[in-house]
């Protein structure tokens, strides 16, 4: 007997979240509304959060009028509803939009993931269309203790005073409640090492950096290039001293560490003379070609890409590049794979725009001709509406999980994930048997 679908969740106008009796849950492929498919509903991860989109009324599935429907009101409920959504842990990607009226909305988003988000009876639990993608349980947010954090960034500012890439990374642990920031204090798995004020692109989404009519940005930009003193200072004794050791350039709360190639293959350059110990990736727009090849000859383990799209006009919609050429990045892709490093795509995703068909073409072309070793499937924080436009998104996709099958059957060495690895995880036993590595 086939399961029913969930129902509809809403919100009132003071946010308290109803299940409907009788309305069933839709999700959004791009600008259109459509049903959940089983495989694709999952309970809602431990650690996601549930919230609502302002003024803009839900849009659900009536199973007795067979068709979909806005749902402006409700039994018991006085005043208008509110769509709910799921802000997702990490590791898993979404595979639909919440399904709402985008043309009653009259706030532009906030810079967050939006998830679709039904009521299962059968379950007793919220569950989202989505799929986990990586089961590295490092990122878990059990794992942060601010109880713990303080007196160790209090501890870590008395001893180097002066750096001032340490006082930088403290307010991005204590502040914004940076995960990788916090890493650095607990010297474990993956630091960032954020370099760059300055960006050579205009992202739609840009999380540091946003004009200000547009929505606020998540946290405020870096305003200064740390030393390679400063660099080394921090990143040499997390690479010597942590677990599964990894620093990372290239962060949100930065432009695009390419700006700083220079200072960055110093530093390199110097910490792999110093130890042999830990991995060091560099994240960036690949906007330089000639700095990834500088990059390269210092010593850098692993390179990860950023792509909204792979074709060049969506490509060019989001990132808005400033002196440089979708080409340029495909060209530093290569240069990263035929220099044997381990090459990653920061693939930001949404569907209806990731999985549509001509895209899905595009991007299997993408990976034959560059080899790339893993998509990093990172669902893209911006209002879905304003997305679809600014993508001329139009219709319907395959299917996110439709689309991430595909690409297995056809390119089993292409590894799916959502964080970086450590050089001794670059190619795991068994990730060309499907994905996530583990289900667990």
């Amino acid at each position: 007997m086939k399961r029913p679908l969930p129902k509809l969740v809403y919100a009132d106008a003071q946010g308290q979240i109803y299940d409907h009796p009788f309305l069933t849950m839709a999700g959004m492929s791009g600008p259109e509304a459509v049903l959940p498919e089983q495989v694709e509903l999952i309970p809602l991860p431990e650690g996601s959060r549930l919230f609502t989109i302002p003024g803009t009324p839900p849009i659900a599935w009536d199973n007795r009028a067979k068709r979909f429907t806005t749902v402006e009101k409700a039994p018991g409920i006085r005043g208008k509803l509110q769509a709910v959504s799921a802000f997702m842990a990490p590791g898993f990607a979404r595979t639909l939009l919440p399904a709402c009226d985008y043309s009653k909305k009259q706030v532009l988003l906030p810079l967050w993931s939006y998830t679709a988000v039904g009521w299962d009876e059968a379950q007793d639990c919220f569950v989202v269309a989505a799929t986990r993608v990586d089961s590295n349980t490092n990122w878990n947010p059990e794992n942060y203790d601010d109880r713990l954090l303080d007196p160790l960034v209090r501890q870590r500012l008395a001893e180097q005073p002066d750096n001032r890439l340490l006082e930088q990374l403290a307010r991005c642990a204590i502040d914004y409640h940076c995960f990788a920031a916090k890493n650095l204090f607990f010297r474990r798995w993956e630091a960032p090492l954020p370099t760059s004020p300055v960006c050579n692109s205009a992202c739609l989404g840009c999380i540091s950096l946003q004009a200000s009519e547009c929505c606020p940005s998540n946290h405020d930009r870096i305003s200064f290039v740390p030393t390679p003193e400063e660099i080394i200072e921090l990143a040499l004794p997390h690479l010597e001293q942590a677990e599964q050791a990894i620093v990372s350039y290239g962060q949100g709360c930065e432009g695009d560490p390419i700006m700083q190639a220079p200072t960055i293959a110093e530093a390199t350059r110097r910490l792999k003379a110093a130890t042999s110990r830990g991995t060091i990736n560099f994240n960036s727009n690949g906007s330089l070609p000639e700095r990834i090849e500088e990059l390269c000859d210092a010593g850098m383990d692993s390179f990860r890409f950023s792509l909204n799209s792979v074709l060049e006009e969506r490509y060019n919609a989001y990132y808005r590049p400033k002196g440089y050429s979708f080409s340029n990045v495909i060209r530093s892709l290569k240069i990263s794979k035929q220099a044997g490093r381990f090459t990653m795509v920061n693939y930001l995703i949404s569907p209806g725009v990731t999985d549509a068909p001509e895209e899905v073409a595009a991007l299997k072309r993408f990976v034959a001709d560059t080899g790339v070793d893993m998509l990093q499937l990172r669902n893209l924080s911006i209002d879905p509406d304003l997305y679809n436009r600014a993508m001329q998104a139009n219709g319907r996709g395959i299917g996110m999980h439709r689309l991430l099958t595909e690409l297995k059957q056809e390119f089993p060495q292409l590894q799916f994930g959502y964080y970086n690895r450590t050089r001794e995880n670059f190619f795991p036993p068994g990730f060309e048997k499907g994905w996530p590595i583990s289900r667990s």
